[in-house]
């Protein structure tokens, strides 16, 4: 079960929630190209020069979800989503700290136009965009998915669909939702 070309991801992601399995390996390497296109979609979004590194990236994710045994996996999209989502906290908690170095200093900013939100002369700090996902999954996790694999994860509409099992159009269709909600309450926030 081992060769990532022959694994069945929903089944082995099943079997890592109930305990039956306890080796993650299979199942990055099933999905590395994957995680990789998540990890650059999520580096795209940070500042030149930052040190970190996609494979970095990948592997802080890895660790953080290795590490809560609890988890339940549904299928494919869930487990991606979770790694994406990860992966944003990630960075989310080093902007948080290089913030607490700089005592105060300004943390890294992320426009709206970053994500593609209609408002391209505000600047939102990545730390406020975070709540304001959080914020948002109170309200629906589904949509928070969406918009970390499309914002995020680089993922065309299209394979969002595929990979949550929704239509293009429900895709866009709570995507402009996301977008509007995300923009209405970053700006209440500035």
């Amino acid at each position: 079960m081992s060769d990532p070309t022959s694994l069945d991801v929903t089944r082995y992601l099943r079997d890592l929630g109930e305990g039956r399995e306890h080796d993650w390996a299979p199942v990055w390497q099933a999905l590395q190209g994957e995680l990789r296109k998540l990890a650059s979609g999520h580096m795209r979004k940070e500042r030149e020069g930052y040190t970190l590194q996609t494979t970095a990236l990948i592997n802080e994710a890895y660790l953080r979800l290795s590490g809560s045994p609890s988890e339940r996996w549904e299928n494919r999209s869930h487990f991606l989503g979770a790694a994406s989502r990860a992966m944003r906290q990630v960075l989310v908690d080093m902007a948080r700290k290089r913030s607490a170095e700089k005592h105060g200093g300004a943390a890294d900013r992320l426009t709206l136009t970053d994500i593609e939100l209609p408002a391209p002369q505000t600047g939102f700090e990545v730390i406020a965009l975070d709540q304001a996902l959080q914020q948002l999954a109170d309200l629906d996790e589904r949509l928070v998915r969406i918009v970390e694999l499309k914002y995020f994860g680089g993922l065309a509409i299209r394979e969002i669909g595929q990979l949550m099992n929704l239509s293009a159009r429900t895709v866009n269709r709570e995507l402009r939702f996301a977008r509007a909600w995300l923009r209405s309450r970053l700006e209440s926030n500035h």
